[in-house]
């Protein structure tokens, strides 16, 4: 097998571009002095992208990943992170396993 260099240094090209872009925003981040809205926007960023994740595999597999994120939903109110990992993993187990 060979590699062609072009392609070579186009693909170590995307790497690096990739690794700085995602590096700069730690560099970024404790920079900034977010105040009022902006500070807002930013702070509900993480939901709305693990949301945008997450929505599509609950609504479009079928009933029982449905199922699974309701029960994980309520155990999240109650319940401490890794607790509430496990109950969701048990959950889509048992409800796949039915279904």
């Amino acid at each position: 097998m060979t590699v062609d260099p072009t392609t070579l240094v186009a693909i170590l090209g995307m790497a690096v571009v990739t690794y700085l872009t995602r590096i700069s925003g730690l560099f970024l981040a404790g920079r900034l002095r977010l105040q009022g809205r902006l500070k807002a926007a930013f702070d509900a960023a993480p939901p709305a992208v693990l949301t945008a994740v997450i929505a599509p595999m609950v609504l479009a597999t079928g009933w029982p990943e449905t199922a699974a994120a309701l029960v994980t939903a309520i155990a999240a109110t109650r319940l401490p992170l890794l607790a509430t990992i496990l109950v969701g993993v048990v959950a889509v187990v048992a409800l796949r396993a039915i279904g």
